[in-house]
This record gives structure tokens, C-alpha cells and sequence, in this order.
């Protein structure tokens, strides 16, 4: 719900833009292995065609990210981090020659992105837990690594309200909603 509420107000302020949606649960994503690492460490004109197999996904992921304006990562927390599909999906986003130069300077340039996070609890400055704020920290590294310095953060802590039945799932989203209609701006 949250996430289709950023759509909405981002639709609303850009009427002419295309959205490109990728659900990595429906994404045959598989994690990095060693095939995969071979591939990725041979030069593309000495790539067997396994090879370029092994890396045609993560070829797609990382030019659907090169062609980008902006990025929306949504996605719970689990355990302080990213779910393990979306640490997936940035090992094969974050790509020597395509998105990360062999300086290491990013080369993802003028992107915008918007990652909003569900969580169950609350990792705010006054938190007494706020140093578990693991998953915003590593997203801010990671997307920077790429060259993404633009990077707005929702935080959409205490979802576990929703599930205990204290709050309705409307009255959540609508907690956050002026923080999503500015990122969608």
C-alpha cells in the first residue's frame, strides 16, 4: 500500500513518465556463484557463451538502472536489512565497466532514487535502537558506490502496528504521506 501510494503521487507529478517495475520475487534471480564470478572476471570478447548467459540478467538489471531518471527500491526490512533477494539484485546491479568504474568512482550519473522501507520497528535519531539502522545505512553505500548520491529514505517504521491490529493499514500509509508525495515530487 505504501508503495502503490508513492506510484499514485509520483504519476501525479509526472504525467509524461514511464515506469518500469521490476518485482524480484517474480525475478528468476539467483545469487552470485562461482560460474557467475568466472563470467563476470573474463574480458566480454574472451566470454565463452555460458558465460554471457551466466550474466544476461544482471546485464538487464544493470542497464534497466543506466537507463533510469530515477530508482524506487521498496521493500521490507527483515532483521535490521534488505530481504536477501534485494541483496541479490545489487550484487548483480553494481558491475565493474557498467555501473562501478575500475577507479570505483560510480558511473550511474543523474539518477534519483527513493527507497521505501517497511519496517516492524522504529530506528529514528531518538530511538533507543537507532543504531540498528542497518539496512538505511548500507542502501545510502551501495547506491553512492554506484554513483546515486541523491538518495531519499522513507522510512516506514512501525508497520508491526498494522499487524497488531492498533492501526489500519490506511492510517499507516497516511502517516507517511507527506514524506511520499515530497519524494514523488
Amino acid at each position: 500500500m505504501i508503495t502503490k501510494r508513492f506510484i499514485e503521487d509520483w504519476r501525479g507529478a509526472h504525467h509524461n513518465g514511464e515506469i518500469v517495475s521490476r518485482d524480484l520475487t517474480e525475478t528468476p534471480l539467483e545469487f552470485v556463484t562461482a560460474p557467475w564470478l568466472q563470467a563476470y572476471f573474463t574480458p566480454p570478447d574472451a566470454q565463452t557463451p555460458q558465460m554471457r548467459d551466466a550474466l544476461a540478467l544482471s546485464d538487464t538489471l544493470a542497464n534497466e538502472v543506466l537507463a533510469a531518471d530515477e530508482i524506487v527500491i521498496a521493500t521490507p526490512i527483515y532483521n535490521y536489512n534488505v530481504p536477501a533477494l534485494l541483496k541479490a539484485w545489487i550484487d548483480h546491479i553494481v558491475r565493474k565497466g557498467m555501473t562501478l568504474g575500475f577507479d570505483d568512482q560510480g558511473l550511474v550519473k543523474d539518477t534519483k532514487a527513493t527507497v521505501i522501507f517497511a519496517a516492524g520497528g522504529a530506528y529514528g535519531p531518538d530511538s533507543p535502537i537507532a543504531d540498528r539502522a542497518v539496512a538505511q545505512h548500507y542502501m545510502k553505500v551501495v547506491l553512492g558506490v554506484i554513483g546515486i548520491d541523491d538518495v531519499t529514505i522513507i522510512a516506514g517504521e512501525n508497520a508491526k502496528l498494522v499487524d497488531m491490529g492498533e492501526t489500519t493499514m490506511d492510517a499507516f500509509v497516511d502517516t507517511h504521506g507527506s514524506a511520499l508525495a515530497e519524494a514523488a515530487a
